[in-house]
């Protein structure tokens, strides 16, 4: 672990990613390349950056620990801003299930799913949950992920959902890995509020929201907008309300129901997100690229559950600002596997690499409200950065499934793996 202030020098391709907002559309094939790339780091912040001859005309280079990215790529790090990171127990049994065709819905109707997730949430203990969830971080950390947005949603009452938020709080003032907490209190109806959804949203906006804004412990509320689980309208109601509590609204959004309107609500609400998308309509394509929300997709689910990919070539043509994400989880995606996740999302929804690198990193920030302070190599911003140990960013999809991080670096400080 190197600290202090560091200088990167010739590195064969430098990504920028520049800016300070989302892109859309065809502004996600430009990653701001640099050839023999430079980056100046003081105080965690990056003071200066482009190729190694202009930054090194702006600096005494001993002041700095230097580092020889020769050979290496260096590229803003990974923004993973959709995953469920803190849950107990596990269901494998149910992948099987899975594999002899049940689908997820009868899974969860028989009591499977999120609901048996649930009671072993509620059964663990806060402690056993934080050396779990580190593990989980210390994985993703190595695949270059700087900053991760974790969602509750696996208590589905008061004590737990509190517990899951305070388990983010308590490995964020620990790890390196910045953690942007989400209230999903609405992810399923627990047994006591089966067939009564509004009876539970009441009880969510009376008796939970009221101290997650006490206490601080989230920054978004999400709501899992689906056929027999929470209608358009519920959740609208949902988000509403957490919205009087401070918390921006994200959606779990057209994940299964073809055309159930998910991500026409996403925009209608502005929400900083829509998520998963598998079955949204073209108008919902449509009103997406109209908005300011974020296409977040997740491949690595579609491909878990073996169901069609998101149509993100699609979205990104019609001009949404799409993102990609794990949805780390033990049921639907028991994976944050990054490198795969590049993979799938270049050969099977037709991203381009450069396209896959933006939406991993600057719309990644924008999908967590971050973009004014990281997802890029720009002056002023964290230094949250990656040296991939191959000479270009396209090694990324091409060494398929395979870690190709060399070194993560967060607020100025080197970790090797």
């Amino acid at each position: 672990m190197t600290e202090g202030n560091l200088l990167i020098l010739h590195a064969a391709q430098l990504l920028s990613c520049s800016g300070f907002a989302a892109r859309k559309g065809r502004e996600m094939a430009d990653i701001g390349l640099i050839e023999d790339g430079a980056v100046a780091i003081s105080g965690g912040i990056i003071t200066h950056t482009g190729s190694s001859r202009e930054v090194l005309a702006q600096v005494n280079e001993n002041d700095y620990v230097s580092i020889d990215a020769r050979g290496k790529t260096l590229l803003p790090g990974f923004v993973d801003s959709h995953t469920h990171f803190v849950f107990g127990g596990y269901r494998e049994e149910e992948f099987a299930w899975r594999l002899r065709g049940d689908s997820y819905m009868s899974i969860m109707e028989r009591g499977g799913g999120i609901l048996s997730t649930m009671q072993a949430t509620r059964a663990a203990g806060l402690d056993e949950l934080v050396e779990s969830a580190g593990a989980r971080l210390d994985e993703l950390f190595g695949m270059g992920v700087t900053t991760v947005e974790g969602k509750s949603g696996y208590g589905l009452d008061r004590e737990t959902e509190l517990k899951q938020l305070r388990v983010m709080e308590k490995l964020n003032a620990r790890h390196p890995i910045d953690i942007v907490p989400t209230f999903l209190g609405a992810h399923a109806l627990p047994p006591e509020y089966q067939g009564r959804p509004e009876a539970y949203l009441d009880y969510l906006i009376t008796c939970v929201l009221p101290v997650v804004r006490e206490e601080g412990l989230a920054e978004f509320c999400d709501v899992f907008c689906e056929k027999a689980v929470f209608s358009p309208a519920q959740s609208e109601r949902l988000l509403r309300a957490a919205a009087t509590f401070g918390l921006r609204p994200k959606l779990h959004a057209d994940e299964i129901s073809p055309s159930f309107g998910g991500a026409e609500l996403a925009a209608k609400l502005q929400a900083v997100s829509a998520d998963h998308l598998l079955q949204t309509s073209g108008e919902g394509i449509r009103r997406l690229a109209a908005s300011d929300t974020i296409a977040t997709l997740l491949p690595l689910t579609a491909f878990s559950l073996g169901e069609p990919f998101a149509r993100g070539r699609e979205m990104i043509d019609a001009g949404c600002a799409v993102a990609l994400a794990s949805d780390l989880n033990p049921g639907s995606c028991f994976s944050a596997s990054i490198p795969l996740l590049f993979a799938l999302a270049c050969i099977y929804m037709k991203l381009t690499p450069e396209e896959a690198v933006i939406a991993l990193t600057i719309n990644g920030a924008a999908a967590v409200g971050r973009a004014g302070s990281i997802g890029s190599i720009d002056v002023g911003k964290k230094a949250d950065l990656i040296l991939l140990r191959f000479p270009s960013y396209r090694f990324l999809p091409y060494h398929t499934g395979m870690n190709s991080v060399a070194c993560v670096i967060k607020d100025g400080t080197v970790y090797r793996p």
